[in-house]
């Protein structure tokens, strides 16, 4: 227990925050580690700098990579979620091309109305 005294109300809930944060360091840890290593536009000098840092002072390591870092993880999560969905594309044979006649057949047949058609469309063109 965190805390002397038995087993109190305010020291289960001092076990359960200490718990909380533990599992909250470590989720954020796993997700910029794994950010740092999927980048190649920084040196292994800077990844083991990084690495050393979130080790050593892990919660300030942590909220300073989100900081500096942050806009690029997202533009690289993005970017390998489209790499994603493209060679799943790729590899079950769907194209935007495809799908676009489909979506044609549909309006025709009256089964889905213009906006809808069109909704649809622009999420397909992306």
């Amino acid at each position: 227990m965190l805390f002397e005294g038995g087993f109190t109300f305010s020291n289960f809930v001092a076990d359960v925050f200490a718990i909380f944060m533990f599992v909250l360091w470590f989720w954020l840890f796993v997700t910029v580690a794994s950010d740092l290593f999927r980048r190649h536009d920084i040196s292994g000098f800077a990844k083991v700098c990084w690495i050393i840092f979130l080790i050593l002072i892990p919660y300030i390591g942590i909220f300073a990579y989100l900081l500096t870092q942050g806009r690029g993880m997202a533009q690289r999560n993005q970017a390998m979620a489209k790499e994603a969905q493209d060679n799943l594309r790729r590899i079950v044979g769907f194209s935007a091309a495809d799908e676009i006649e489909k979506l044609d057949k549909l309006k025709a047949a009256g089964s889905i109305t213009e906006q809808e058609y069109g909704t649809l469309r622009a999420r397909l063109v992306q």
